[in-house]
């Protein structure tokens, strides 16, 4: 492949291993894994959870994603990011993603099931505080679940 955009340089700081915390009681920890791909073409995110426990929320319990798999690849033509998303429970979803002086972005618009996610990256780049919300009109917002990345600087 040629030369990586630059764009995906911003991307760069996502690389490596980071623990995942969402914000739901009882649910414990995940992990997240992003590398390059094919030279720099792509940017792969993986993630997984050892096991949830039994008390974390039935939803959870019943309906949890894990394991999941991204790709994030980019149009030359603009700056935005598109993420192709799928997990477990068979459900594939494609993403717009932004990233930029430390706030990272992703948004779908799909009928009746609206998703929007921002995050914000830790000056040291080591902590991403981050908000998955959803609307059924693409109007009216509200708080799915807030989660937590924290880098793993142990899997280097």
């Amino acid at each position: 492949m040629g030369d990586r955009h630059p764009a995906f340089e911003r991307l760069d700081v996502l690389v490596g291993r980071w623990a995942v915390r969402p914000k739901v009681p009882g649910l414990g920890s995940a992990w997240m894994e992003f590398t390059w791909q094919d030279d720099g073409a792509f940017l792969r995110q993986e993630s997984d959870i050892d096991s949830i426990p039994d008390t974390a929320p039935k939803a959870w319990r019943e309906n949890a994603p894990f394991p999941t798999i991204a790709l994030i690849g980019l149009d030359d033509t603009g700056e935005e990011f598109t993420m192709l998303y799928a997990d477990s429970r068979g459900v594939h979803r494609v993403y717009r993603m932004t990233f930029a002086q430390g706030e990272w972005r992703m948004w779908r618009e799909a009928p009746g099931f609206n998703q929007r996610f921002t995050g914000t990256l830790s000056p040291d780049g080591d902590t991403v505080e981050a908000r998955w919300e959803m609307s059924e009109d693409g109007v009216n917002w509200t708080l799915d679940f807030e989660i937590t990345y924290s880098r793993d600087h142990s899997a280097r």
